[in-house]
């Protein structure tokens, strides 16, 4: 009888610790994303580039988002921020995004991290596809997702997200005095709205309060 060698089983490598099969996955991971981009890696490919069990990956990081924050080393999952504003009700929404944004880039553990991977967000390279492809997916479309059938509602979330870059640049990446030192809630008070506009307003109301072409100082 001709004795067959023992068939590998995939999962954890032999001989190897949890944080050593924990570092296999984030380079991996780390590799995936650099090919593929963020929306085209999978779960399982991550697995097969690590040569281990798919369910190891999850028992280690429980999804993609999380595989993302440590391969940038941010302590902070921003689909999380957006979910639990989300689940406001949305006349709420622009105020409580600004509040939950603001709150989580205001921690010290985060904001030297964060600030490091938005500026690679906006460099060049695998690093800042991935980035890019991980806002837009998890942040811009759940937002769009929220607003229902609106036919512009891809528009209205990147407007309203632009409108949050361009606080959290001015004041965690430019630290502009006085928004670098400004109380959270009183930019929630004044960026609040502006946010919320985009996301529910009527692009008509502008119109309606942009002054008519007879009040104009060139008509005096």
């Amino acid at each position: 009888m001709t004795e067959h060698p023992e068939r590998r089983r995939r999962g954890r490598p032999r001989g190897a610790n949890a944080g050593d099969t924990r570092a296999r996955i984030l380079a991996a991971a780390t590799a995936e994303f650099a090919e593929h981009g963020y929306e085209a890696a999978s779960m399982r490919a991550i697995a097969r580039r690590a040569d281990v069990d798919p369910a190891l990956v999850h028992h280690y990081f429980d999804g993609k988002q999380a595989l993302v924050a440590e391969v940038v080393e941010v302590p902070l999952r921003p689909e999380r921020v957006v979910r639990e504003a989300l689940a406001a009700p949305i006349e709420e929404l622009g105020g409580r995004l600004v509040r939950a944004v603001l709150t989580a880039w205001d921690s010290g553990a985060v904001r030297p991290a964060a600030v490091a991977a938005l500026r690679s967000a906006i460099g060049q390279g695998p690093v800042a596809r991935m980035l890019r492809e991980f806002l837009r997916h998890e942040i811009m479309q759940r937002i769009a997702t929220a607003l229902g059938d609106a036919d512009d509602a891809d528009l209205r979330a990147e407007l309203a997200a632009s409108q949050l870059v361009g606080v959290i640049m001015v004041r965690y990446v430019l630290e502009f005095e006085p928004v670098a030192s400004a109380d959270i809630e009183e930019l929630v008070r004044r960026v609040g709205p502006a946010v919320q506009w985009h996301l529910t307003g009527s692009p008509e109301s502008l119109d309606s309060a942009a002054p008519s072409a007879k009040d104009s100082a060139h008509d005096e």
